[in-house]
């Protein structure tokens, strides 16, 4: 028996190519249909609280085809649990769900691959970037460093995969189970352990608008991703405690040294340097513990990481 085949597609002002996104997608979907994926396979795309006219797109498309689903957030709540929501939904009806943003760059025949290996008996299987050729040098560097850093910290997190990936039903229930609000997907995923695998593609550029990640929410997703997964972070502040304890002591010898020889002004330089250093660092140590307290705040309050307004042809 053919599976069902859900997509999943988080939109925030995609207005600009949610028609050319939808098009492709539904021819795919009929080439796929009877031969590869059941009749009951849809696209779903989550309106994540848009400002645009992204939702109107999406209710026209769910009016002219039931192949579409419509997910309207109340509010913006940010890409990962826009992305959730729709995972969440999908589950419920589908065998298999594959995610991907709305933009296009994401190769959408690799599809056909990530199904064979969902028939070969895989769980996951991860869209992975054969290169990043059409990024910019300032993004293609500190995106690699971020995967670098990230595994560095012993996060266990798939090397240049963003979020175009295949799970199966089983893998969704096991998803559903983790009630975290600070929500990092990339990281939680591969922490569910059944089996999975990588397809290789090309990236494209943007179809049309605007990337939704500036830097400063690029790194601000990066720093989630770290203070979500590592303790390492808060390791290095002890360890860097440690260190500046030790050349306290070298310090306060070598002021004793200075005072017995009689040459006490000469110290005064290193003296303030070494202040204005440790009060910077003891400033960043608690800043990065504050992350963390913050964190723990979040999660103590257990609010709802999404709330939807309304779902059409679900």
């Amino acid at each position: 028996m053919l599976k069902v085949l859900y997509m999943v597609i988080p939109c925030y002002n995609e207005e600009e190519v949610l028609k050319e996104t939808s098009y492709r997608l539904q021819e795919k979907y009929r080439l796929l249909m009877d031969k590869e994926i059941s009749k009951k396979s849809r696209i779903l795309f989550v309106d994540d609280g848009s400002k645009d006219q992204t939702w109107d797109v999406i209710s026209n498309l769910c009016k002219s085809d039931n192949m579409f689903v419509g997910v309207k957030l109340s509010r913006n709540k940010g890409h990962q649990n826009a992305l959730l929501a729709g995972l969440m939904i999908a589950k419920k009806n589908a065998d298999m769900v594959i995610s991907m943003d709305a933009d296009l760059q994401d190769d959408i025949d690799v599809i056909d691959e990530m199904i064979k290996k969902y028939k070969e008996g895989y769980d996951i299987v991860y869209g992975v970037r054969n290169c990043r050729k059409t990024d910019s040098f300032f993004k293609r560097t500190t995106a690699q460093s971020f995967y670098k850093i990230m595994k560095a910290l012993g996060v266990d997190i798939i090397y240049n995969h963003a979020d175009y990936r295949l799970m199966s039903k089983r893998t969704l229930e096991a998803l559903s189970k983790y009630k975290e609000v600070n929500l990092f997907l990339r990281g939680i995923i591969p922490e569910l352990g059944f089996r999975s695998t990588s397809v290789y593609y090309d990236r494209n550029k943007r179809f049309a608008g605007k990337s939704k990640y500036p830097l400063k929410r690029m790194f601000s997703f990066a720093f989630d991703g770290i203070t979500s997964f590592s303790m390492r972070p808060l390791r290095m502040v002890l360890v860097g405690g440690v260190m500046i304890l030790i050349i306290s002591i070298l310090i306060m010898i070598y002021s004793l040294v200075v005072k017995i020889l009689g040459d006490a002004v000469e110290g005064w330089t290193f003296l303030a340097i070494s202040i204005w250093f440790i009060g910077g660092l003891q400033m960043i140590s608690i800043g990065l513990i504050g992350e963390y307290v913050g964190k723990i705040y979040k999660e103590t309050k257990e609010r709802p990481r999404y709330i939807i307004e309304e779902v059409i042809n679900e």
